[in-house]
C-alpha cells in the first residue's frame, strides 16, 4: 500500500515538474520571440534556426550519452510528417503574428484555443462533453477576447489575418499532436528530434513560397554585418535555447496531461508573460485592453478549476497508456526523461 502511495506521489511530482517547466518556457518564449523578431526580421529563417538548434542539440546530447532518442527511420518519418507539417504551420503563423502584432494580441488569440480544443476533443477524440461550469468558463475566455479585439487601437488587417490563421493551426496542432504522442510510441526526445528535423526540412519550401529568400539574399548583400550585432545575435540565440527547452517540456507535458489541460496550462502562464511584457517595453495594449486580457486569463483559471476533478481520471488513463507504450518500445525511460529534463534546464539558464 505504501509502495503504491509512493509511486503515486512520485508520478504527481514528475508531472508537476513537467508542467511547471513547460509553463516557465512558454511564458518567457513569447516575449523572447517578439524581441528576436524585432531585432532579426526574418521569421522563416528565425524558426529554421530554432529547428536546427533543437534537432542538432538532441543529436549531439544523444551522442554524448546525456539522453536517449529514437533513431531516425524513413518509416517513422513518413508517419510523423503530417504532424510535423501542422507543427511547422503553427510556429510559422505564430512568428508572423508576433511580427505584425504585439504580444498581448498573440496571448488573446492563444487564449481562445481551450474552447476550440475542447470542442475538437469531444468531436474527434470522443472525450466527454464539457460540463456547464466548464463551458461557462470557456465563454468567459471568449468574452474577454471579444472585448480586447473591439478596443484594440493597434488593429490591422494583416495582424488579425495572421491571428485567425494561427488560431486554426494551433488548435489543429494541439489535438493532432496529442493523438501522435499517444499512439506513435516514440520517447520524449524522439518526438523532439523528429519534429524539429522534419520541420527544418520543410522550412526552405516556405522561404520560396513567401519570398523571404529574396529578403535574406538582399540583406546578405547589403548589411551582412548587422546580423552579428550583439543585440540581434543574443536575441536569436536566446530564442533558439528556449525553443529546445520548450520542445522537451511541451512533448513531455502532452504525454502527462490531456490536450485541453495542456492548452489551458499555456493560457494561464501568460499572466507572467503579460507582466514581463508591460514592464520591459511599450509594445502592449491599452489599460482597458489589458483588463480584457486579464479577464480572458481569469476564465482560463476558472476552467482549470472546473476540470480538475472530472479530468483527472481520463488524464491519468492517457498518461498510463502512454507510459506503457514507451516501456514496450524503449524500456522504462523514466530515468532518461528526468536526466534530459535536467539538461534542458541547464541549457535554458545559459
Amino acid at each position: 500500500m505504501s509502495s503504491i502511495r509512493f509511486d503515486g506521489t512520485k508520478q504527481y511530482y514528475a508531472t508537476s515538474s513537467l508542467v511547471l517547466g513547460y509553463a516557465l518556457c512558454s511564458s518567457l518564449l513569447a516575449v523572447i520571440n517578439k524581441f528576436a523578431i524585432t531585432k532579426f526580421n526574418y521569421p522563416g529563417l528565425l524558426t529554421a534556426l530554432q529547428y536546427l538548434t533543437s534537432a542538432l542539440g538532441v543529436w549531439v546530447l544523444g551522442k554524448l550519452g546525456f539522453l536517449h532518442h529514437d533513431q531516425f527511420t524513413f518509416e517513422t518519418a513518413k508517419k510523423f510528417l503530417p504532424a510535423a507539417i501542422v507543427f511547422f504551420l503553427a510556429i510559422f503563423t505564430n512568428t508572423n503574428l508576433l511580427r505584425h502584432a504585439n504580444v498581448d494580441t498573440f496571448i488573446v488569440f492563444r487564449s481562445l484555443t481551450p474552447l476550440l480544443v475542447a470542442l475538437a476533443d469531444t468531436t474527434f477524440r470522443r472525450q466527454p462533453c464539457p460540463s456547464k461550469l466548464t463551458f461557462v468558463s470557456l465563454l468567459i475566455i471568449l468574452g474577454g477576447a471579444v472585448g480586447y479585439v473591439a478596443t484594440d487601437s493597434a488593429f490591422t488587417l494583416t495582424a488579425y489575418t495572421w491571428a485567425f490563421v494561427y488560431l486554426v493551426t494551433i488548435t489543429t496542432e494541439m489535438v493532432y499532436i496529442k493523438h501522435m504522442v499517444t499512439n506513435l510510441g516514440l520517447n520524449t526526445w524522439g518526438f523532439v528530434f523528429y519534429n524539429n528535423l522534419l520541420s527544418l526540412m520543410i522550412a526552405p519550401v516556405f522561404w520560396f513560397l513567401t519570398g523571404e529568400y529574396a529578403d535574406v539574399f538582399a540583406a546578405l548583400g547589403s548589411n551582412y554585418g548587422d546580423w552579428f550585432e550583439p543585440n540581434a545575435f543574443f536575441a536569436v540565440s536566446l530564442s533558439c535555447v528556449f525553443g529546445l527547452a520548450i520542445s522537451f517540456f511541451g512533448f513531455a507535458a502532452r504525454k502527462a496531461i490531456s490536450a485541453t489541460a495542456f492548452t489551458v496550462t499555456g493560457v494561464v502562464n501568460k499572466f507572467l508573460t503579460v507582466a514581463i511584457n508591460v514592464m520591459i517595453w511599450d509594445k502592449h495594449a491599452t489599460p482597458f485592453g489589458l483588463l480584457c486580457l486579464l479577464f480572458t486569463l481569469a476564465g482560463g483559471v476558472l476552467y482549470q478549476q472546473s476540470v480538475t476533478g472530472a479530468g483527472s481520471a481520463p488524464s491519468q488513463r492517457e498518461s498510463t497508456a502512454s507510459k506503457q507504450t514507451d516501456r514496450e518500445n524503449d524500456g522504462d525511460n523514466f530515468g532518461d526523461e528526468n536526466q534530459a529534463k535536467g539538461m534542458s534546464g541547464k541549457l535554458a539558464s545559459v
